[in-house]
């Protein structure tokens, strides 16, 4: 049990960018569809993605995603990267606030939601509700969303049309100055968990918890606590 745990506490080798096969969003030229950008200053440490593909509205194709894979593969090995944000170049696509509409209409269109949707949104809303929203097909305004508990943010928008971005910049600067190994393995331990049944979930916590103990970043928190002082995190 205990070395299954461990397996699946590994994390996966960097991805490999994907082969490029003749597809709608092979080009043979101008600019690359992922772009990324190391924010500098008070943001350094911030690194964002730029989803640019204003001839599809960002659709996923081929060549996206493999500039996207190849992307984040080599952010992986970024020890500078502590927040990664992904941003749209497109005007009006993805980046949405106050003013978007979602929802699963899966039921509509005769289909069943996919992705997940029936097993992770009952988790995260409670099965009554999630089956309300999944059997009606409803779609929902980004403040009805917020309030039901499906978005973290709703805010009103901007005249330059990117206010959410700026909320997830914000977002962004608040995860900055925290330690980078235990939000690491804080992720690792909540995505991990929610696979699994609530003991194994436990189990997987507490081998997180282990192996944050003897960082540099651990003791220096504490030691910054005693001290009255901001810790000086270095991701060790």
């Amino acid at each position: 049990m205990l070395r299954a745990l461990t397996n699946v506490l590994r994390l996966p080798r960097p991805w490999s960018p994907l082969r490029t096969r003749s597809c709608v969003s092979h080009r043979p030229t101008g600019d690359p569809e992922i772009q990324v950008r190391a924010l500098t200053g008070r943001d350094q440490g911030i690194t964002e993605i730029l989803m640019n593909r204003p001839s599809a509205r960002n659709a996923l194709g081929n060549v996206l995603v493999s500039e996207l894979l190849e992307a984040l593969a080599q952010l992986r090995e970024d020890q500078q990267v502590r927040v990664l944000l992904f941003r749209s170049g497109v005007k009006g696509v993805f980046c949405a606030a106050s003013s978007a509409v979602m929802g699963l209409i899966e039921t509509t269109r005769g289909l069943l939601p996919g992705a997940g949707g029936t097993q992770r949104l009952p988790r995260c809303l409670g099965v009554a509700l999630a089956k309300e929203l999944i059997f009606t097909g409803r779609r929902l305004s980004g403040a009805q969303a917020h309030a039901l508990g499906l978005v973290n943010h709703a805010v009103s928008q901007n005249e330059e049309g990117n206010a959410a971005y700026h909320r997830a910049r914000e977002l962004a600067q608040e995860i900055l100055p925290q330690a980078p190994i235990a939000v690491r393995l804080g992720k690792v331990a909540i995505d991990r968990g929610m696979e699994v049944d609530i003991a194994s979930g436990m189990a997987i916590e507490g081998l997180c918890y282990a192996q944050n103990i003897p960082t540099q970043d651990r003791l220096e928190g504490m030691a910054a606590f005693r001290e009255k002082r901001p810790p000086r995190f270095v991701g060790k």
